[in-house]
């Protein structure tokens, strides 16, 4: 037995083996037969498809059910403590603290996960500083993987902003002086010629998510160099807690070459490379051989997801890997999604069909170029029309005025299909009063840049403008709610990409929709997980929006909102994964076969349970 279970493990693990006997025989069996009978196959039997591989009994098992923290490597008393997967705290019971070892390492009393859920909300309420919260979570996460989910997953509408946005902007502008162990994989130009190597240091080996950022583009905050690895953390801390994506599968990855801050540069708590940021030549051999490393590491089928990227690299990159690899920008795509969706639901409140309607932006980037291609590719779906014909509703102001043919030769490569004649323009007041919009999209990054002129303006000819100030964080909103309710006299349907708090305007409450990408990306990922995608295409964006939605209640619209509540997540996630499938298997881009007969059914049973385990 020593030899066969133990030959390649540490003395102490070997010595753990002996003293466990056959008991571990017993435990190793019992489980691995679990992990070959894991999740839910096509026909509604157990089996892990969809490249949905649980390798840890994560998404099998259920509180009842045996399982042992041996499965991989042998843990028990302080070590089992220490390792977040398992650790349950004050909720091993009587019977685990005797067989694993706990007697003494933990004060007597049992608390159950709801408890300890209860006294977890009860403290992190304590805080005033939301950065004090977000640290208390981060902590968390890295001691009790189950509870922090568990956490996130039942109190998400008030842990949202905190994980994400607008808290995980701060937390990237401080990240060296809140840093306390690394949560994903630093690759700097010292990694160049090596990273195939790097990515083999990360512990797990069965990755399915990447979310990778360069630093140079922090939500509205510029660029935060290594810093910036709070996005990548955030996102797959999502991927869990709302997609069921399991933890075990995701990866947040930074690829630091250097910064242009020069704040970050003179600071001496700075944890990453100190110079100014390589470009060109450099910069691009060194993104495709981290994208050559990930396809030979971890196979063709990881999701690779591109976020806070410059807008010059954000849009090359998608083009250039786009066809070789499983890559989304979240940025350029997952903001179009999740726009396009408030606009379809929106469709029931101000009348008409999306192609009745005209469109301006403030803001011609990554952001607002991809939510208007998607708009575009919308109505030329709906209406039969070719895409060209359809972008010309589609209007974009950006730092230098409406963006019109006669500034043709000037412009980037991906603002040009948005030039139409016209005379020129020159600020966002004269665009609305120029091309009278009936929705006012705001991705500039700069706040309150929509003033109570262009409110006004926007209201004297919609009897319900839609107004949505999507950039993040909360202090770079183009507009806050009550300003949009109070400058259009409650006749405004108002999103924003940061949460703002419900408005009182004369007598009546106002409820404001987040037009949040965390909708959006976590069932879209999933999506592509279960279906074994090995390219993503644009009719699956379009297929997200439109699940989306279609979650959109009677009783939501009679609020004004144009977004479901995020109490809903995991439904309105499994729904959109089923339909993003669904769309991969149309399109022969699905390696999962045969389809499973119920698309939503198998996406809610492939979510990962943050609920303990019983290990006996």
């Amino acid at each position: 037995m020593m030899s066969f279970n133990c030959h390649k493990r540490s003395i102490l693990k070997q010595v753990l083996c002996w003293r466990e006997g056959r008991k571990f025989v017993a435990l190793m069996s019992s489980n691995a037969n679990e992990m070959r009978n894991g999740g839910l196959s096509a026909d509604g039997l157990k089996g892990h498809g969809g490249g949905v591989r649980d390798l840890y009994g994560e998404d099998s098992a259920t509180e009842d059910q045996l399982i042992t923290p041996w499965t991989s490597s042998v843990a028990s008393g302080c070590t089992l403590l220490r390792d977040p997967r398992y650790n349950k705290g004050l909720a091993f019971t009587e019977k685990e603290r005797d067989a694993h070892y706990l007697r003494g390492l933990l004060p007597p009393a049992v608390l159950s996960q709801e408890l300890q859920e209860k006294r977890l909300m009860h403290t992190l309420r304590q805080y005033d500083v939301p950065l004090h919260r977000y640290m208390a979570l981060m902590d968390l996460q890295e001691r009790n993987e189950r509870l922090f989910y568990k956490l996130l997953i039942d109190n998400v509408e008030e842990l949202l902003p905190i994980v994400y946005t607008p808290t995980v902007g701060e937390a990237c502008q401080k990240y060296g002086s809140i840093f306390r162990r690394p949560q994903g994989l630093y690759i700097s130009l010292k990694e160049k010629g090596k990273i195939v190597e790097v990515l083999k240091n990360w512990g797990e080996k069965s990755i399915q998510v990447i979310v990778v950022t360069d630093g140079e583009r922090i939500l509205g905050l510029g660029d935060l160099g290594c810093q910036g690895m709070g996005i990548p953390v955030g996102k797959l801390s999502l991927y869990t807690a709302l997609g069921g994506v399991r933890p075990s599968a995701c990866l947040p990855i930074t690829i630091d070459v250097g910064t242009n801050n020069e704040k970050l540069l003179n600071d001496e708590f700075y944890i990453g490379l100190r110079q100014k940021r390589a470009t060109g030549k450099e910069y691009g051999e060194l993104l495709d051989e981290f994208m050559q490393a990930v396809k030979q590491n971890y196979g063709e089928k990881v999701l690779i997801q591109f976020e806070d990227f410059a807008n010059h690299n954000a849009f090359d990159l998608l083009t250039k890997y786009n066809s070789s690899h499983l890559v989304f920008n979240d940025d350029i795509q997952g903001t179009a999604s999740v726009v396009l969706a408030g606009l379809l639901a929106s469709l029931k409140l101000v009348g008409g069909t999306l192609a009745d309607h005209t469109f301006l932006f403030l803001g011609a980037g990554e952001a607002g170029t991809g939510i208007a291609e998607l708009i575009a590719l919308e109505v030329s779906k709906q209406t039969k029309a070719p895409l060209e014909e359809t972008r010309k509703k589609i209007w974009l102001v950006d730092s230098k005025g409406l963006i019109v043919r006669s500034r043709m030769e000037s412009l980037q490569h991906f603002k040009k299909p948005w030039a139409h004649e016209h005379d020129p323009v020159k600020g966002l007041l004269d665009a609305v009063k120029a091309i009278k919009p009936t929705v006012l999209i705001g991705s500039s990054g700069v706040g309150r840049t929509f003033t109570k002129e262009v409110v006004e303006a926007m209201s004297s000819f919609n009897e319900k403008p839609l107004i949505l100030a999507l950039s993040n964080p909360t202090s770079q909103s183009e507009c806050t709610a009550e300003e949009a309710y109070t400058w259009s006299k409650g006749r405004a349907i108002f999103a924003s990409g940061s949460p703002f708090d419900p408005v009182k305007y004369e007598e009546k409450v106002f409820v404001p929709g987040q037009a949040n990408n965390a909708y959006i990306f976590p069932g879209f990922g999933l999506g592509l997980i279960i279906s074994g995608a090995i390219r993503v295409r644009d009719e699956m964006l379009l297929a997200a929006s439109e699940a989306l939605a279609a979650q959109v209640t009677q009783e939501n619209y009679d609020k004004g909102l144009i977004y479901p509540p995020f109490t809903n997540i995991r439904k309105i996630s499994a729904h959109i994964a089923a339909h993003v499938a669904a769309k991969a298997y149309e399109l022969g881009l699905a390696s999962h076969l045969p389809r499973p007969k119920d698309l939503v059914k198998y996406a809610e049973s492939c979510m990962y349970s943050p609920v303990y385990r019983s290990y006996l």
